[in-house]
């Protein structure tokens, strides 16, 4: 008998149990929503599901802090992607938000009490230069990286190195593409960029378009070797899969689009356990292609079903250092190819240590 799913889990996989929580109960999904980073979003969950009112007062309490930190972060995300177009705005490129900011500023439902650290924006590679160039007139310089990790960036993955503001201290992190040039999927940026559309009454912002957002935010999950916020990434997805799957097209839609993009493998895993751990209504004909073989099916499954938890002590077991760590060793192998995944990692362990 498989056992039961954390609360954090629960909570989101059915809002309305959220009223049934005993206090004990609360202190636990707090400490799984914190680690994983969505208590705030857990607020607004309540609150849409009418659950506010019958959470214990000192957790809901808790959470009407959070709600309070997840509103003054918006209105952050909002100022930075201000100075970010002012910044940019005789470069000429077109500003396509990526990931957490695209949905702060397209009010799309996975932005609510949704924190993150840094803002994502996408560029022409052959425009780097200058949109680098901008950004550093306006305050904005590289974070602390040294000469190898530039050359990593700059030669081998899909952004610049993350630019911190020298006042301020917002991050950006600058793309030109959402997977790194050496990864063994080669997603055609120039598409993306292509079919991206303006955010409603503001020309001057961009968004992936829905199929397009959806696979980003699969390809962001599933080739990534970190999971500190796994299951706050596979609430996106799921909020995503809800709010544009009432499109007519979509669902028809999206399986094509991975498989121009090269992508049917991510997202294969993102319907998936978003329908396992959270419930996410996924049609069968979506998950027709993209599906590995058995075998290695049910390797994943026991790596991303422990992965995809809380970070939390009370969400692991036994082998769920182990899931971690192969599936870092994993997200590499994807990323780059075997001389130079050997080259980096060698690099990273015996020379950086060294140098700093």
């Amino acid at each position: 008998m498989a056992p039961p799913l954390p609360l954090a889990v629960q909570a989101f996989r059915d809002p309305q149990r959220m009223g049934q929580f005993s206090l004990a109960e609360w202190d636990l999904l707090l400490r799984q929503a914190g680690i994983a980073n969505l208590t705030a979003a857990l607020y607004y969950l309540a609150e849409q599901h009418g659950q506010l009112g019958a959470i214990p007062p000192p957790a809901r309490e808790h959470l009407a802090w959070a709600h309070a930190q997840g509103e003054r972060h918006r209105q952050g995300v909002r100022f930075e992607v201000r100075q970010i177009r002012r910044a940019l705005a005789g470069v000429g490129v077109p500003l396509i938000l990526l990931k957490g900011a695209a949905y702060t500023m397209a009010g799309l439902p996975p932005a609510p009490g949704r924190l993150f650290s840094d803002i994502d924006i996408l560029v022409p590679k052959e425009q780097l230069a200058a949109v680098e160039a901008a950004l550093m007139l306006h305050g904005w310089a590289a974070n602390h990286h040294d000469e190898y990790d530039q050359r990593y960036y700059r030669e081998w993955m899909h952004e610049l190195p993350p630019m911190q503001h020298v006042i301020r201290q917002s991050l950006i992190d600058v793309h030109h593409a959402i997977l790194p040039e050496t990864s063994k999927a080669r997603p055609d940026p120039a598409a993306l960029r292509s079919a991206s559309r303006s955010i409603d009454g503001d020309d001057g912002l961009r968004v992936f378009a829905p199929a397009d957002m959806v696979l980003h935010s699969a390809v962001h999950l599933f080739y990534d070797g970190e999971f500190d916020h796994g299951m706050r990434d596979l609430a996106d997805i799921h909020r995503l899969l809800q709010e544009f799957g009432r499109e007519p097209d979509f669902w028809a839609e999206l399986p094509q689009r991975a498989a121009q993009l090269q992508l049917e493998r991510p997202l294969f895993y993102a319907l998936r356990y978003a329908h396992r751990l959270l419930g996410a209504d996924v049609p069968p004909a979506a998950l027709a292609s993209g599906r590995p073989p058995s075998p290695l099916l049910a390797l994943m499954d026991a790596l991303f079903g422990r992965a995809l938890l809380p970070a939390h002590p009370s969400c692991a077991d036994r082998y769920t250092g182990i899931a971690l760590r192969l599936l870092y060793i994993r997200a590499n192998w994807l990323r780059m190819p075997p001389l130079l995944l050997a080259r980096h990692l060698f690099h990273k362990a015996f020379i950086s240590p060294k140098a700093s």
